[in-house]
């Protein structure tokens, strides 16, 4: 019997190597985009590295694939070495060629939007206009002050959450707050999260159910339920994770970070910034516009920046507007200045913080010279939701060296300084800074003069510490009686109480819809003992000026204005 000679399956046998290697590349370029989530746009360079990935994932399957013979045909070394390079370059040449591209537009693209051959172009991204402190910046009342950092809110809102028994087992504190402006108070607001995977599981047909508003000024944490649960959120693992949800709906969009916040109505919402590259291919790194994305529908509509709703607090990150600052102070004549000379070139100081102004959020940070010393030029307040940026001019102490003068009052006590917040106190420049014990709890509050950082004043209350400050800057000269600041109050008289007080008459008001009680001397406010609840009145309180006969804390003064 003659032996059958053995077809040759050459051709096939490439052609399904090649179907395996691309089936291969797809599967790994899947899991690759599904996970690391690149923006398909030729200005992201995540877009690069997926692409080079995918080619050299294609090479890698093809050479081990190619090892296998083609076919059943005995054949000489060399004439198999031959055969495989052959296979090699029409299978992997044009994949290979791709790949070069990729490499060398992404150098490319690198050398071109690099500030040295850009520095002008830089130094523009940042438009900061002159300011006047005085005018721009109101005084704050002391009750809309701030009196918390991120990480004491941080550490109020997870707190908050062991109150709560039905949900403590299931889910936590996301510890990811956003600060914004809410229904006229600053607020710092964060969703909640899945305890852990298993949580997840058995909790994801309803959602999250609700949120922490943590108040900046009262220090009160409080848990929003909602009537419906938020589907996507960053503790969904899946489908639902909102930067795969943003990334499936917007593919070739670039995005920032997306914040989480809560519209008048508290209603929950992702902002996502989105990011354009306005230099070269990869530099001079904006924002276009945002998509908002509704946290438990899903549904999102993109805004360009001149359209973002008002409510929207959160465009642009601080430090986005620190790394365009940076570029308009360092490059002011040029790169090669900002390496040698450095005549006329400032910085940013290390830090940031937020100011509440016309219902919009200002993130705050100082300006210095490029030796970074102790000192600070002035400062710069931009609006996160509309870029528009002011330079003050206000020389003084860097807010380290504030922060250092504030704890020297309490070092007896351990307490740390959070960084500053900037103030108009009687037309003074002033650092308000909130002192905490070790475990996060504000005890003191602590203001310091900019331009004069040995003018401190330190109490346990935010009403004392302005009265001290103030009146400190009235003996020093600094401010005149009729300059300083007056908070005033006004409503009907919801509790009334009295008391004696070192053989002296005080009575407590407080009004309808606040919690705190304001302390008025009989003798010094006779209509006082006249009062009934109900009356409407206003209550100022101004600082004595030096020798008066009040003390700090009787500086209020009452006017009736209804029965």
């Amino acid at each position: 019997m003659n032996k059958q000679t053995p077809k040759a399956r050459g051709p096939a046998g490439r052609f399904s190597r090649l179907l395996i290697s691309l089936a291969i590349t797809a599967t790994v370029g899947f899991l690759y985009f599904y996970v690391s989530l690149p923006a398909l746009n030729f200005q992201s360079s995540d877009f690069y590295s997926f692409l080079g990935l995918l080619c050299v994932v294609y090479i890698v399957s093809v050479f081990l694939l190619s090892a296998q013979p083609a076919d059943n045909v005995v054949r000489t070394p060399k004439e198999k070495v031959a055969e495989w390079l052959k296979f090699i370059r029409r299978s992997c040449l044009p994949v290979g060629v791709l790949f070069a591209a990729v490499v060398l537009v992404a150098i490319v693209g690198q050398i071109i939007s690099m500030p040295v051959f850009r520095a002008a172009a830089y130094r523009e991204l940042l438009a900061v206009e002159p300011g006047e402190f005085a005018q721009d910046i109101s005084q704050i009342s002391f009750d809309k002050i701030p009196t918390l950092d991120r990480d004491s809110a941080e550490y109020l809102g997870d707190r908050q959450m062991g109150t709560l028994s039905d949900m403590v087992s299931q889910f936590e504190y996301s510890n990811d707050s956003t600060q914004i402006n809410y229904q006229g108070r600053p607020v710092r607001v964060a969703p909640i999260a899945y305890a852990d995977l298993f949580k997840w599981f058995t909790n994801r047909g309803n959602g999250l159910p609700a949120y922490v508003v943590v108040d900046m000024v009262t220090q009160e944490a409080t848990v929003t339920r909602l009537s419906e649960g938020m589907k996507y959120s960053f503790s969904e693992p899946l489908n639902r994770n909102i930067i795969r949800h943003l990334r499936f709906q917007y593919p070739t969009y670039m995005f920032d970070t997306p914040q989480f916040e809560i519209d008048e109505q508290g209603q929950p919402w992702w902002v996502a910034p989105r990011v354009v590259k306005t230099i070269g291919l990869f530099g001079g790194t904006d924002i276009r516009g945002a998509v908002l994305c509704d946290a438990i529908t899903g549904e999102s509509a993109y805004y360009d920046i001149a359209d973002v709703p008002n409510w929207v607090d959160n465009v642009y990150t601080p430090q986005l507007i620190m790394e365009q600052y940076n570029y308009y102070g360092t490059l002011v004549n040029g790169f090669i200045n900002s390496i040698l000379g450095q005549k006329d070139v400032t910085q940013v100081t290390s830090g940031y913080n937020y100011i509440a102004l016309n219902d919009d959020v200002y993130v705050y940070t100082g300006v210095t010279s490029a030796n970074a010393d102790q000192s600070n030029l002035g400062f710069l307040l931009s609006n996160q939701r509309t870029k528009e940026t002011k330079y003050y001019e206000a020389p003084g102490a860097t807010e380290a060296v504030a922060q250092a003068s504030a704890m020297g009052e309490v070092q007896d006590l351990g307490y740390l300084a959070t960084f500053p917040l900037l103030l108009n106190t009687a037309g003074e420049p002033t650092y308000f800074i909130p002192l905490k014990d070790a475990a996060n709890l504000v005890k003191s509050y602590a203001m310091v003069n900019v331009a004069r950082y040995d003018i401190v004043a330190v109490a346990s209350t935010v009403s004392q510490c302005e009265q001290a400050y103030t009146r400190e800057l009235t003996e020093r000269g600094i401010a005149q009686t009729e300059e300083l600041p007056q908070t005033q109050a006004s409503g009907r008289v919801a509790e009334i109480r009295s008391a004696v007080l070192e053989g002296n008459t005080y009575f407590f008001l407080r009004l309808e819809g606040e919690q705190v009680f304001y302390s008025l001397s009989a003798a010094q406010n006779r209509d006082v003992v006249t009062l009934n609840p109900g009356d409407r009145v206003t209550i100022d309180h101004a600082i004595p000026a030096e020798g008066s006969a009040s003390s700090i804390l009787d500086g209020y003064t009452l006017t009736i204005t209804g029965r």
